[in-house]
């Protein structure tokens, strides 16, 4: 309520309200003063509102006193209940945990005012999870109520927590959540085999290595604590056999470390131990974490293949020893019950093992081939033994062959030399040192010596000096040497090997004479550097070279263009056959005068080159085709031509000089073929000359001289 000291109560005087609220949450009475609240407050919402209030004369509508502030402050009910904002809850601890160990710390929180009464005060309880679990009514945390909780018995537990206000009060609000606790593995089972013996049957011809059986051993426990690992105890049988672990199942997988054989024992006995990988120290007490079984084991008789006496076969033979000779021999037994007899046979691969053969019964091997070391010097072959009962049971092995090697090759240089003596050396001197090679192989390694031929033996100018380690020097034997007198010199050397028989070859040794400085480096070997005359230098034997080389390529440039100008010439005046074309209007002396131009380019090739006689025909007695008398002024023209044809088809030695004759080839493959009647093989009688029409405008004028019916135009022959 507001009331000012100016309000005497006879209606002078307005109250008014400003701030927060004013109007939507609070009204004032504006005659008494009277504040109301118009709606429901929240405190959580807003705990306090600041408001202004002015006295005003209702007539000047002045204000009477100075603006005033005041605050309204929402007092706190207990409207709000806890609430766990991350709740449900999810948590774990071990196994075989002891009474209080620490699980989780849930919290609830209360809206209310924690600053007035007790209505945001908040107690825990656990309303389910009990025996199991215990919690801090003021803190929330939980706790194991129980010792030895076994995850193997129960794993997971839900607890309902509760929260409650007002100090747990009657009247109080309350809220819940879950927690889900789980109980974690820890290593407190050893594993257990469900029963004492295993039995177990293998075949006596398993593999080494391949696994023969599974046993397995129980742990109750989860994860790394459940790894088991599988040991032989030392005992029967124990060092043939293998024990893993399967990471996947953990089942202990035997395996078979050596091979097995019925024929010397049918069974083996040994304990296996399982035991756990990762131990914990607390449960030591409880007892050893490992336990122990008996494994038997019966093999089972197979029918096997023939067995070697040997794994490999090592044999050695001399190359060139006589085909069909025995080197040795390889065996094969059968080692069941009902033994067998064994069959031999070489495993064909290469061409290599067609050089032995092997005796099918006995097993003897023999050199099929002559052998040669140089060539090949081991032989690498299998051998295959079968029984005769069963074919199909077969055994491998293998066989090397060793070529010893005959001493058939002699010693030779091992590198050709290039040996050279200065001018000015002096005796005894040593200018080339030599080895020596030899293809023959020899285990205890060759010894080779050296000496001159016997022609040789005296030579003055050089010797041999053998220093008894595979190498020889040469050496001089005078005083200088002259390339002047001679350049080359040519020393015999004979080398000899020390294996048998004996070989020995003659090698001749090239020694060349140069010209050297007082130190013995050599400068020149050139023999031409004898003759050259004294102060002339290389650079003044390059340049006279080079002037030469420049005057042969002179001439040879000049000769070439002469003789391609004078080609150039000849192929204008002989080869140019248009030349003779346009010469050819030239008037001439006649039929007679064959000078005037070449007129063999215009004659029939094939005649030409055939170069045989006079390939004209005499004609019969023309028969023109029937066809209309020609003009009278046109009689005379035909006459001269009969009479010229008929004599020179009668005069066997008069050439083909009528134009016409020359004319009318068109060369090889023509269509047409020769339009010439001292060409042809029949007479002008047999011809039919109706085709004539068909080869177009061309032959237009010859179709209508020779048509049967066609009327002779004078006006159109050319």
């Amino acid at each position: 309520k507001l009331h000012s000291d100016l309000d005497k109560g006879v209606g002078t005087v307005k109250y008014t309200l400003s701030g927060d609220g004013a109007g939507t949450v609070f009204t004032i009475d504006e005659t008494t003063g009277d504040i109301h609240a118009i709606r429901s407050l929240d405190r959580e919402e807003k705990p306090f509102y600041t408001l202004r209030a002015q006295a005003v004369d209702v007539d000047t509508k002045k204000p009477l006193e100075p603006e005033s502030e005041f605050i309204i402050k929402v007092q706190d009910i207990n409207d709000n209940e806890p609430k766990f904002l991350d709740g449900p809850y999810v948590a774990s601890v071990p196994e075989m945990s002891p009474v209080g160990a620490y699980v989780l710390q849930v919290k609830a929180t209360d809206a209310d005012d924690p600053t007035y009464g007790n209505s945001a005060r908040v107690v825990y309880s656990i309303l389910q999870g009990q025996p199991y679990f215990s919690i801090d009514p003021k803190t929330g945390v939980i706790r194991t109520a129980l010792p030895n909780m076994d995850r193997e018995v129960k794993e997971q537990y839900q607890v309902l927590i509760q929260a409650k206000d007002m100090g747990g009060q009657l009247g109080g609000l309350a809220g819940t959540t879950t927690v889900n606790i789980t109980l974690t593995d820890v290593n407190d089972n050893p594993p257990r085999f469900p029963k004492s013996i295993f039995h177990l049957k293998v075949p006596e011809t398993s593999h080494v290595g391949s696994a023969i059986g599974r046993i397995r051993a129980v742990d109750p426990d989860f994860g790394k604590n459940a790894e088991i690992e599988y040991n032989i105890v030392p005992g029967d049988g124990g060092n043939l056999f293998d024990i893993t672990t399967d990471e996947y199942t953990q089942e202990g997988v035997i395996k078979l470390k050596k091979p097995l054989d019925f024929e010397t024992k049918k069974a083996y006995t040994f304990k296996v131990e399982a035991s756990n990988l990762h131990l914990d120290h607390r449960f030591h007490s409880v007892g050893p974490f490992k336990d122990t079984a008996t494994v038997k084991i019966n093999v089972l008789d197979m029918d096997e293949p023939p067995v070697f006496s040997k794994p490999m076969y090592t044999m050695e033979v001399y190359e060139d020893t006589p085909v069909g000779t025995i080197i040795g021999a390889v065996t094969a037994q059968d080692l069941d019950a009902g033994s067998s007899s064994v069959r031999y046979f070489i495993d064909w691969k290469n061409d290599l093992d067609s050089y032995f053969t092997i005796d099918a019964t006995e097993g003897t091997i023999a050199t099929n081939e002559l052998l040669d070391r140089e060539s090949t010097a081991q032989y690498n072959f299998s051998i295959i033994a079968s029984k005769v009962s069963n074919p199909l049971l077969t055994s491998k092995v293998n066989v090397i062959i060793n070529v010893l090697d005959v001493n058939e090759f002699p010693p030779e240089i091992s590198v050709p030399y290039e040996t050279s003596v200065c001018e000015n050396a002096k005796p005894g001197q040593v200018i080339q040192t030599i080895t020596a090679a030899d293809k023959d192989f020899s285990p205890a390694g060759q010894r080779f010596s050296f000496k001159l031929s016997s022609e040789a033996s005296n030579n003055p100018n050089f010797t041999v000096h053998d220093y008894r380690n595979n190498t020889a020097g040469i050496e001089t034997r005078r005083n200088g040497y002259s390339r002047r007198q001679q350049e080359l010199y040519f020393l015999p050397i004979v080398i000899e090997d020390s294996s048998y028989p004996v070989q020995s070859s003659t090698n001749t040794l090239t020694i060349r004479v140069c010209r050297c400085d007082s130190d013995g480096t050599i400068q020149s070997c050139n023999v031409e550097a004898i003759f050259l005359p004294v102060g002339l230098s290389t650079g003044a034997l390059i340049a006279i070279l080079l002037c030469i080389v420049i005057l042969l390529v002179i001439v040879v440039l000049y000769v070439a263009l002469r003789r391609q100008k004078k080609k150039d010439t000849l192929m204008t005046s002989k080869e140019d056959i248009r030349d003779n074309v346009i010469h050819y209007d030239d008037e001439g002396g006649g039929e007679e005068d064959t000078q005037a131009f070449d007129i063999g380019a215009l004659r029939n090739p094939k005649v030409i080159e055939d170069n045989k006689i006079r390939r004209d025909i005499k004609p019969d007695t023309l028969r023109f085709p029937r066809h209309r008398p020609p003009a009278e002024d046109n009689t005379d023209i035909r006459d001269f031509i009969n009479q010229r044809l008929q004599e020179n088809d009668v005069d066997p030695s008069a050439p083909p000089y009528d134009s016409l004759a020359t004319y009318a080839y068109e060369g090889n493959g023509s269509v047409a073929e020769s339009l010439s009647s001292i060409d042809s093989l029949t007479t002008e009688a047999d011809q039919d000359y109706d085709y004539l029409s068909d080869w177009g405008p061309r032959f237009k004028i010859l179709a209508d001289m020779f048509g049967e019916e066609e009327s002779y135009n004078p006006d159109k022959v050319t």
